[in-house]
């Protein structure tokens, strides 16, 4: 599915995860810009096509399928995304699985699924759009993290290490790709307000609320924001960094 493009200088910003809820919100935001998307799914594609319905008729926008953790998929969706685009400017690593019970409890399989999608399925992507951007002395790679990378969760331990990954590979990479005028930085969300964490027991959700200092779950209207500003030029002296989308906790 594919919007016809109106402006041939467009940047074109890669998503993935975006049928999620901060997905979703991210691409809403870069719709309200002259951007072409470029937006990936996994499981959810109801969810993706009823985000492209809803976006389409404000900017270009195209759909891509595939599986992070495969680097035969990761190789189809850019290819795809340069066939119809010419290339990515822009790529937000936002798609992520997690898993809660007893680190005891996972299974092998278990544990590299998660590391596979979280992390894996981001440094792939990067690593194939990262020629393009290198070649045009400009890009934009923002890794979405969690403050469970930074502080460690818990009954999450292999997402928190996937998330913890994803600071070391942003702090690299932002110092090997700086040079070319690629830019790498990494939003952190803390508690925010998705279908996921709904999801959470009430009396479990209301102790972890009572922990952030602004006293709310953060929405995902807020961490797109941030992810916006990276994207933008007066992002341009930033490199390597990790903010925090989390209420000061």
């Amino acid at each position: 599915m594919v919007a016809m493009a109106t402006e041939y200088m467009m940047k074109t910003v890669l998503i993935t995860g975006a049928a999620g809820g901060i997905g979703s919100a991210i691409a809403r935001r870069f719709a309200e810009e002259p951007y072409r998307l470029a937006l990936c799914y996994h499981h959810n594609r109801k969810g993706a096509e009823t985000l492209y319905r809803q976006l389409s008729e404000r900017c270009p926008v195209a759909l891509f399928g595939g599986d992070l953790s495969s680097a035969e998929d990761v190789d189809a969706i850019y290819h795809g995304v340069r066939k119809i685009y010419g290339g990515v400017d822009i790529l937000i690593n936002n798609a992520g699985t997690s898993d809660i019970r007893l680190y005891t409890d996972y299974s092998h399989q278990d544990i590299l699924r998660i590391l596979s999608v979280n992390l894996m399925g981001a440094m792939l992507l990067s690593k194939v759009v990262l020629p393009g951007m290198v070649s045009a002395r400009f890009g934009r790679i923002i890794n979405i993290g969690s403050m469970w990378g930074q502080y460690g969760a818990s009954c999450e331990v292999p997402y928190s290490s996937a998330k913890a990954g994803i600071v070391g590979f942003t702090k690299a990479l932002a110092k090997e790709a700086g040079p070319s005028g690629v830019t790498v930085n990494c939003v952190s969300p803390g508690l925010i307000d998705t279908p996921m964490n709904r999801a959470i027991e009430p009396e479990s959700l209301r102790t972890l609320i009572d922990t952030i200092p602004v006293g709310r779950m953060g929405t995902p209207e807020e961490v797109a924001e941030a992810v916006f500003f990276f994207a933008s030029e007066q992002a341009g002296y930033i490199n390597g960094q990790v903010l925090g989308v989390d209420g000061g906790i």
